[in-house]
């Protein structure tokens, strides 16, 4: 008597019965194959085409100016700080939108992620107008501490978490929808604080997912510049990161704007590296 196979289980006869493993398509239709081609060449022509205008016989030279590594060295710095700032202000935000329930949860998820689809132009507008001397909250800031962020690094920082800190709270808060919250609730119930299970439980869970978006974080505030140039301004040594120096060489040495671009590059490709177990395998 042969045992009931389970509803919609496929079998292999040529492995004894075992579990079919989807296979992929080995060919692609003509209509999906051409336009998938040429956006791949869309993608890809554009960094060949970076390497091979690349000046490699002056890159050296290029890189070791110390205009380069002035604003490396801000970049690096800037970047690292508004990362951290994600981190201390993201990591509770996405507790708060994935473990609590509150009047108007979607609209302030829709505000978090914002700055995802805001021209970074604007967004610097808009913390001018928040965080200027004559701002919403920067007058306060101006006549009460003496603290003044526009064209500022300090200001380089905001800006950079301003752009960067939705991509951590997106990451963070995704994993905290998949990590099992029991966990927390049996540690509540042994007595432990909602706070302390936070700290013992919870983030040991979402360690991974707090490593990716601020890996993510840091490479989007490495590379921002709308937001920057337009809040902080484009002075040498002060504020003056990676992506301007990339812009101001442009104009008038653009193999040294292609210099600069290769560093960008480089740092891309190490991110994705980084979170390529992660993100770019499948089961």
């Amino acid at each position: 008597m042969t045992e009931p196979r389970t509803p919609g289980a496929a079998t292999d006869t040529l492995t004894g019965g075992g579990p079919r493993r989807r296979r992929r398509t080995r060919t692609a239709p003509l209509p999906l194959l051409l336009p998938a081609l040429v956006g791949l060449a869309f993608l890809v022509v554009p960094l060949i085409a970076l390497l091979v205008r690349a000046p490699w016989r002056d890159l050296p030279s290029q890189l070791t100016s110390p205009e380069v590594w002035q604003a490396l060295q801000l970049s690096l710095v800037c970047a690292t700080a508004a990362t951290l700032v994600s981190l201390v202000l993201g990591v509770p935000l996405a507790w708060l939108l994935a473990r609590t329930e509150f009047p108007g949860r979607g609209l302030v998820r829709a505000l978090v992620t914002l700055p995802l689809v805001l021209p970074p132009v604007v967004g610097g507008v808009a913390l001018l107008s928040a965080l200027g001397r004559n701002g919403l909250v920067g007058q306060y800031l101006d006549s009460w501490f003496g603290v003044t962020l526009p064209f500022t690094t300090t200001g380089v920082i905001v800006a950079e978490a301003f752009v960067a800190m939705p991509f951590l709270v997106i990451s963070v808060e995704g994993t905290l929808r998949a990590a099992d919250p029991r966990y927390e609730e049996a540690a509540t119930t042994l007595g432990a604080s909602r706070f302390t299970a936070f700290r013992r439980v919870t983030l040991p869970l979402i360690a991974p997912g707090i490593a990716a978006g601020s890996v993510l974080a840091w490479a989007r505030a490495l590379g921002e510049f709308g937001a920057t140039i337009t809040f902080a301004g484009n002075f040498p040594g002060r504020t003056q990161t990676m992506p301007l120096a990339v812009y101001l060489a442009l104009q008038s040495d653009p193999a040294a704007a292609i210099a600069l671009s290769l560093v960008l590059l480089a740092v891309s490709i190490a991110v994705l590296a980084g979170l390529r177990d992660r993100w770019m395998t499948a089961s």
